[in-house]
């Protein structure tokens, strides 16, 4: 079959993965390549059991994986047949040198710019996908264009705004799509080449079109907005609990108010994943780098609310179990860092777990999605954690439960059952507010929720 346009992705992740399965889908004139070094990674995305978890997912894959969506480790070969290159690959914190602990570590997208232009041999369209800090798109550029090969490429970024485990339905119906190049002709030529792919299923009043800095921008913007709320609402969550207001109530009031809203208003055990505590840190970094450093303390406080949001949890716990949890057995109902993943990058149960078994807990992990990545993340203390599937089983014998992942499942359980199979008193601590917390009083447990006045018997 005779393919109207052949697009690649370097990277086969969570943002790679599902964006080019809807691409496929709602362009199947069009063939799509995904292709990433670890070849383990594309053995899972040709089987029946994908690397990663997102609802929608596995039905879209089959659909289109074969016809025009195919997976491949086969990088040089991808790129030299490509017309349109999307950069997925992985931007984690820099962890080393300048920067560290702030910057993003740029090495793996250098040698993907790098990559790509020793395996193509015509011009290209390169779009970056990953987040990236802004004025990124400059460097690839100089990459990739001062080379002998006489071709010409032109960098274009798209970001993603995808929320993991709605991510299908954010990338069919997205609030927007936002493309941004140079303002030059080559560059807006480019930039309406990528307008047309999104344009098959996406409102053209929902794409957005603007220089490629302001798009690079808008990415790291939008995360620091959304994580701020979160950050806003948990540190009112704290003054809840000393004044016996009730900070569900406190967030419906203020979220009536239409200039604010209602989203990103849930008080919990403190916001993960992979993306928002290092797109801030990152904005603070650039923000530090030009001299800002009023602006970059005051977003470098929202990562540092969040963390002791988290922090708070723990402490929390030991106060109300008597000072001292060691040797006490603790079930974490919940280690994704949001229900329908199983992602848990910076996942608020990592630091819960780990501040547990400092104080010689006995902690057992249960998640319907997550447990595989939780051996990865508590590798160190294997020999201390317990890793359970049956919620109930995690529970038995044990002296609290702590919600950590807001599971429609933990709505639903039987849990006069596993008050009867716990050590008495019962503690359950809800990190996530998703319980009937005067309900579980009036069988017997002590409740300890986020922003609310506790439920205990003594």
């Amino acid at each position: 079959m005779a393919f109207e346009k052949n697009i690649l992705c370097i990277g086969a992740g969570y943002v790679g993965g599902p964006t080019m399965a809807v691409i496929a889908a709602k362009c199947p004139q069009y063939k799509v390549v995904v292709v990433d070094v670890d070849k383990e990674k594309i053995k899972a995305w040709n089987s029946d059991h994908l690397p990663i978890y997102e609802p929608g997912l596995d039905e879209l894959v089959e659909k289109t994986r074969n016809r025009n969506l195919f997976f491949s480790a086969d990088n040089a070969k991808g790129i030299e047949e490509a017309e349109i290159i999307f950069v997925s690959v992985n931007t984690p914190t820099k962890t080393f040198g300048h920067g560290a602990g702030k910057a993003a570590d740029l090495q793996y997208w250098e040698k993907t710019a790098r990559e790509i232009l020793a395996h193509s041999k015509s011009s290209k369209i390169v779009v970056e996908k990953s987040t990236l800090p802004v004025r990124t798109a400059s460097a690839m550029e100089r990459i990739l264009n001062e080379n002998s090969k006489s071709i010409h490429f032109e960098v274009v970024s798209n970001p993603e705004f995808l929320a993991e485990g709605t991510a299908i339905q954010d990338l069919e119906s997205p609030d927007r799509v936002l493309i941004g190049s140079r303002e030059s002709p080559e560059g807006i030529k480019a930039r309406k080449a990528i307008v047309e792919i999104y344009a098959h299923w996406v409102p053209r009043e929902r794409i957005i079109q603007s220089n490629v800095w302001s798009s690079e921008l808008s990415k790291l913007t939008a995360n620091a907005f959304l994580a701020q709320r979160i950050s806003s609402i948990n540190s009112i969550s704290a003054l809840c609990e000393k004044t016996e207001a009730d900070i569900d109530e406190v967030a419906h009031a203020i979220g009536m108010d239409s200039r604010i809203g209602p989203k990103f208003l849930k008080a919990s055990v403190g916001f993960g994943g992979s993306c928002f505590k290092k797109d801030i840190l990152n904005l603070v970094y650039i923000c530090d780098s030009y001299g800002l450093e009023k602006v970059a303390r005051y977003w470098e406080a929202v990562v540092e609310i969040n963390e002791w949001q988290e922090s708070r949890f723990i402490q929390n716990m030991l106060e109300n179990m008597f000072s001292t949890v060691a040797g006490k057995r603790i079930a974490l109902f919940g280690f994704a860092f949001k229900a329908n993943t199983g992602d848990t990058r910076e996942s608020p149960a990592i630091y819960v777990a780990q501040g547990l078994l400092a104080e010689k807990a006995e902690v057992v992990i249960t998640d319907p999605k997550a447990l595989k990545n939780a051996r990865k993340d508590l590798k160190d203390f294997k020999k201390r954690v317990i890793f359970e599937a049956d919620p109930y089983k995690a529970a038995k014998g044990a002296h609290a439960v702590a919600v950590l992942t807001e599971w429609d499942v933990y709505r639903d359980l039987d849990y006069r059952r596993i008050l009867k199979s716990m050590v008495q008193p019962a503690f359950l601590f809800d990190g996530r507010n998703i319980l009937d917390h005067k309900k579980l009083f009036e069988m017997g447990y002590n409740v300890f929720a986020i922003g609310k006045a506790p439920l205990k018997h003594f």
